[in-house]
């Protein structure tokens, strides 16, 4: 990204929110122990910590949707106190949640201003409204996307940014946002950046939800680290670096973001090939996985990555070329077809396609063997403790609605529903997507014992780090096709040039 979008601002102004000593329990468990922040007009504050920590609880409290049991929260130095998130955006406080808000069926215009219909007379002036919508969307850079558009027929990049233009809409003094950039291909980042400079340059407060510790180095001048419900500190950014950090939210050193392979590991036979395979998505797909290897798929947003997955695991079946698994030809017909020829597949909306979230951890772990495979279900009931205890599970119980875990722990359940059917391919699409650092690491040591025992893994993940730090080859995608391979000892800047098709820019052989 360029320098002039990245720099923090030097100076912030006057505090505009400040919240003390807050306190917040849930059904007996204390989750936030007397946690304060301090917002200053012009300033980006960054909130970290790890999934659990107590960030999602603040924000919230800070947006009325809770009511702390202790604790103050002063806007522009008076004291207020919020009994639902439409008051709260009344006083000038708006929030970009990380999962989305939106109304499906209704267009862009409708969920802008959603509310707060612009009206003639008694009518909603729909003329205005989509006039107002363009324009607002024009200001923040992406004109060319239709304010009557349904949001159902959007990318989940899109519905991000009418997330993010609903909230600039409320012209807000505070604004909050929870992982903003967790959808958004790198350009759409860039945008996002340049939003960012333009609302503080008017004196707006915003506090930044990341995992994403560039993002948070990149934007905010300030950073407050939770750990456990308790404040760690607050800090200026400059006094950071991106371990040291770490270490905070934490509370260890982590001796590698990535977990070595085995010493003596070698792939095996090949467990997924593909010869001129595709569809209507992707055309001309050629490559192997090979048992006990982890192979990553890189490329921007839209570049066929997850239509790849989704073709390869039979919910849009191939039309052409061949398929092999474990060296036998197939063309799934169907997602149970794929899965009893031993393919998984984790999907990058673990919320809205990985799990059914009103039901209990052992039911959404089970959910897979019990609809594929029903004669294997007693035994993976059997198992479930021991392989949910291998995953380091943090839960009350099997009984547990997935609701209530964090993202982190959501995404273990969404593992151990697919070690229950034993597969001999896993297709991750965004597989630590929205997860913290630390979890990451704990879902980067499962990929590493799942090929330590063989299992191939087909990877497809938007960040570049994890891509080379995770992968044993590297495969780049554009525009649907395959257009080279690089090892993982490859740059970023590598992997970006094959992904644009940027002048000279070269595979490995």
């Amino acid at each position: 990204m360029d320098e002039d979008v990245m720099a923090a601002p030097a100076t912030t102004g006057e505090p505009v929110l400040r919240a003390s000593g807050i306190v917040q329990s849930f059904l007996g468990t204390t989750v936030l122990h007397g946690v304060g922040i301090e917002l200053r007009a012009g300033e980006v504050h960054g909130l970290v910590g790890e999934n659990g920590a107590g960030k999602s609880t603040l924000m919230k409290i800070l947006a009325g949707a809770h009511h702390p049991d202790e604790g103050t929260i002063e806007l522009h130095g008076e004291r207020v106190s919020f009994s639902s998130p439409l008051q709260a955006q009344r006083a000038g406080i708006a929030t970009v949640y990380q999962e989305f808000n939106l109304l499906v069926d209704r267009s862009i215009a409708e969920n802008v201003w959603l509310g707060r219909e612009p009206r003639r007379g008694p009518l909603v002036d729909r003329a205005r409204m989509l006039r107002e919508t363009r324009e607002l969307l024009s200001s923040i850079g992406v004109p060319d996307l239709d304010p009557a558009l349904p949001v159902r027929q959007l990318s989940v990049a899109e519905q991000q940014i009418v997330e993010i233009a609903k909230a600039v809409s409320l012209d807000a003094k505070v604004i909050s946002m929870d992982e903003p950039t967790a959808a958004l291909a790198d350009h759409e980042v860039s945008l996002l950046y340049r939003i960012v400079e333009a609302l503080t340059a008017r004196g707006i407060a915003i506090l930044y939800v990341s995992h994403r510790l560039r993002e948070v180095f990149d934007l905010c001048s300030t950073i407050t680290v939770l750990k456990d419900g308790r404040q760690v500190g607050t800090y200026p950014a400059a006094e950071l670096d991106e371990r040291g950090l770490v270490r905070l939210m934490v509370g260890r050193e982590l001796s590698a973001f990535f977990p070595d392979r085995a010493a003596d590991a070698a792939p095996g036979e090949v467990a997924l090939a593909l010869e001129g395979a595709g569809n209507g998505f992707v055309d001309d797909i050629s490559l192997e996985v090979r048992a006990g290897e982890i192979v990553g798929l890189a490329g921007l947003q839209g570049a066929g990555r997850t239509e790849l997955l989704s073709a390869i695991f039979g919910a849009d079946p191939f039309t052409r070329g061949s398929m092999r698994v474990g060296g036998e030809a197939l063309r799934p017909r169907s997602p149970r077809h794929g899965v009893r020829a031993g393919l998984a597949l984790i999907t990058e909306d673990r919320k809205g396609q990985g799990l059914s979230l009103s039901l209990t951890v052992a039911q959404n772990a089970l959910g897979v063997v019990r609809a594929v495979f029903p004669g294997r279900t007693a035994a993976a009931r059997t198992e479930l403790p021991s392989t949910l205890e291998e995953l380091a599970l943090v839960a009350r119980g099997l009984d547990q609605e997935v609701q209530f875990l964090s993202g982190g722990n959501q995404q273990k359940v969404v593992l151990a529903r697919w070690l229950a059917v034993a597969p001999r391919v896993v297709l991750m699409d965004e597989p630590t997507r929205g997860i913290d650092v630390g979890a990451k690491y704990g879902v980067y040591e499962v990929m590493r014992r799942l090929t330590s025992a063989g299992v191939a893994i087909l990877m497809a993940s938007s960040e570049l780090p994890e891509v080379l730090g995770m992968s044993d080859r590297v495969l780049v995608m554009r525009d649907g096709r395959l257009v080279g391979a690089l090892p993982p000892s490859a740059s970023e800047e590598d992997v970006l040039a094959l992904a644009a098709g940027a002048e000279g820019a070269e595979a490995a052989a």
